[in-house]
């Protein structure tokens, strides 16, 4: 199916398709971190951070397609890019990268003095409860950079360029 139409309404690249689990990268590389080097885990923050940025692009492109008039064009435009970048760098990049890496690092030290497991199954362990903890995550952190951006970064947008919520 095309891009253009899905229902009547048009599919967004980065939110509707498999391009969306691009975000959740450094998650998964986060979860990985005690069983491949750290380099590998940079990657997945490299994937991500991509993600983020075409997503604001795409954004800032489609804002700037709305026909308007040219003056409120450039503001529009801007307030896209701005509000997708911060939200998804936040929402998609820094606060899950964090709380898997503290879910990880916690469950790895609880394993080591709780249990006498073998390394190599305390870490696969922790990453087995990483990849776990992304789907429970995912909304809770959503919702609260909404409520974040709401609460400042939205405030301060002129009305013409509003974006609607994430």
């Amino acid at each position: 199916m095309s891009q253009a139409q899905l229902g009547g309404a048009e599919r967004d690249l980065y939110r509707d398709t498999w391009v969306r689990y691009l975000g959740y990268a450094n998650e998964v590389g986060e979860a990985f971190r005690s069983l491949v080097p750290a380099a590998v885990v940079w990657l997945s923050y490299g994937v991500a951070s991509s993600y983020v940025l075409a997503d604001a692009i795409d954004k800032g492109k489609k804002a700037g397609e709305v026909p308007s008039p040219e003056a409120g064009r450039s503001t529009r435009v801007t307030v896209a890019v701005v509000d997708t970048f911060v939200w998804q760098a936040l929402a998609s990049v820094a606060i899950p990268g964090f709380t898997i890496n503290r879910v990880c690092a916690a469950s790895l030290y609880v394993l080591g003095t709780a249990t006498r497991w073998p390394l190599a199954v305390r870490k696969w362990t922790t990453t087995a409860i990483g990849l776990l903890a992304i789907p429970i995550i995912i909304h809770p952190i959503d919702r609260s950079v909404d409520f974040l951006l709401d609460s400042s970064l939205r405030k301060l947008y002129p009305s013409v360029g509003k974006p609607s919520s994430s």
